[in-house]
């Protein structure tokens, strides 16, 4: 029979990308899958044929510890499947340090939907366990098989047999032992203050349960890290359903930058508050696959993985003023920087960038319109002319007018309009080749 992938999508792995810094990826493990035998158990409530295990990891750099998991106002927490979520009934639990090491070994407790951050008994004696993805696991199993009590049935092989997995609970459970054990927990969102139930997806208080979706949410300690310290994988999530699992978290993490403590908070929505805050489109699941090419129109910058095939239109920048010298009609991305017009051309040399301008018509820009006090005004010519600008009043009366024996091709000059009556005006600049007329108003 063919074996069931232990990961999604190969470990739902992602490549580390360049900006994520300590987090590397999230790691979606598909933990187990029930079979018949599972199915037969009512201890902890209906198990279904079918039902699958998934534990999610964050897969980080070393010596990088998780300090939290979290959910406030722009960066709500959201774990979510299309079919509600197992709990175990009588013996399941909201976090997973609250495991004894044992109750795993009785009927379907083991399958039941947690948070954690790395640790997933409680401390017993010296010994803590702690997650590791199955395919780390090489200290053999508890869980699982002879291991197990057979559930209501009593089932002489144990329940949680499933030998069709690529590793099957009784041969690798996911946990390894550490040193030391968290301190300082706190959990604020998941449970009710005075009673200590838990209506939520990771409570048996409320059946058909399918979203956990909160901006009020925090589960921290005094740090995490793996139990691998090269791979450092931490354990964040146990979550049983039948459906379509979805995830949006985020996390502080703890590492050391030339020996010193540093923090910073990587999150799964595209708003950022603080500068110790990192976007990680890789929070997400499942992973949105786009253009993360940015030389494509396409290119966004939430994909979290990449679909060359979806990146179709180059981008081209230009300028895409119409009104300007140098319109690019083939651009499809603005830079209006680049646009030049008679007057103004961002101190470059007009001449050069709109070279359609020298031949033999002339151009005249005036601003600002309406003015108060000075009138810029810009001639641009194809060839050096003498010029004569007159400035008339409603009337046809000469107000202004300045001479110019032999301008530039692109010549600017000003005029002082402050003692100018309020109203409309003509503007004329008479050249060698061709009279030019504008009319503007002073307020």
């Amino acid at each position: 029979m063919k074996k069931i992938s232990l990961l999604l999508g190969v470990i739902f792995a992602l490549q580390p990308l360049q900006g994520y810094c300590q987090l590397e990826r999230i790691v979606v493990e598909t933990y187990y899958v029930c079979d018949e035998l599972d199915a037969t158990d009512t201890t902890g409530g209906p198990i279904a044929e079918g039902l699958v295990t998934y534990r999610v990891y964050a897969d980080l750099l070393p010596n990088t510890e998780i300090l939290s998991i979290y959910g406030d106002n722009d960066h709500p927490f959201i774990v979510e499947s299309t079919l509600p979520f197992f709990n175990h009934s009588s013996d399941g639990q909201t976090l997973a340090k609250e495991f004894l090491k044992a109750r795993y070994q009785e009927n379907t407790v083991a399958l039941d939907t947690w948070l954690t951050i790395g640790q997933t008994t409680k401390k017993q004696g010296a010994i803590t366990h702690y997650g590791i993805p199955k395919s780390n696991d090489v200290n053999g199993s508890f869980i699982g098989g002879i291991n197990n009590d057979g559930g209501s049935e009593m089932i002489a092989s144990g329940l949680l047999n499933n030998q069709d997995l690529e590793f099957p609970l009784t041969i690798a459970d996911g946990m390894d032992t550490l040193d030391y054990t968290p301190e300082d927990w706190l959990s604020i969102g998941i449970t009710d203050f005075l009673s200590g139930l838990d209506s939520t997806i990771f409570g048996s208080v409320v059946n058909d349960v399918t979203s956990f979706n909160s901006q009020e949410f925090v589960l921290s300690c005094s740090g995490v890290r793996g139990v691998d310290a090269d791979s450092n994988y931490v354990l964040l999530a146990q979550l049983t359903t039948l459906g379509e699992l979805s995830l949006r978290l985020n996390m502080r993490v703890r590492y050391l930058v030339d020996g010193v403590p540093t923090e910073v908070s990587y999150v799964g929505t595209n708003v950022i508050n603080t500068e110790d805050e990192v976007y990680s489109p890789i929070l997400t699941y499942p992973l949105e696959c786009g253009c993360t090419d940015p030389n494509f129109l396409e290119y966004d910058v939430t994909f979290s993985c990449p679909d060359a095939s979806l990146c179709q239109t180059p981008i081209a920048y230009g300028c895409m003023d119409t009104l300007a010298c140098n319109y690019d009609a083939l651009a499809n991305f603005s830079i209006p920087a680049l646009c030049c017009y008679p007057g103004f051309c961002a101190n470059r040399n007009i001449e050069a960038v709109c070279p359609s301008l020298m031949g033999s018509t002339a151009d005249l820009t005036i601003y600002p319109n309406p003015v108060s006090n000075t009138l810029n005004v810009n001639v641009l010519c194809g060839v050096p002319t003498t010029s004569q600008i007159t400035i008339r009043n409603s009337q046809g009366m000469t107000v202004l007018q300045e001479h110019v024996l032999s301008t530039s091709q692109n010549y600017n000059t000003q005029f002082d309009v402050e003692s100018l009556d309020p109203g409309i005006y003509q503007i004329q600049v008479i050249t060698e080749v061709g009279p030019l007329h504008q009319l503007f108003v002073v307020l």
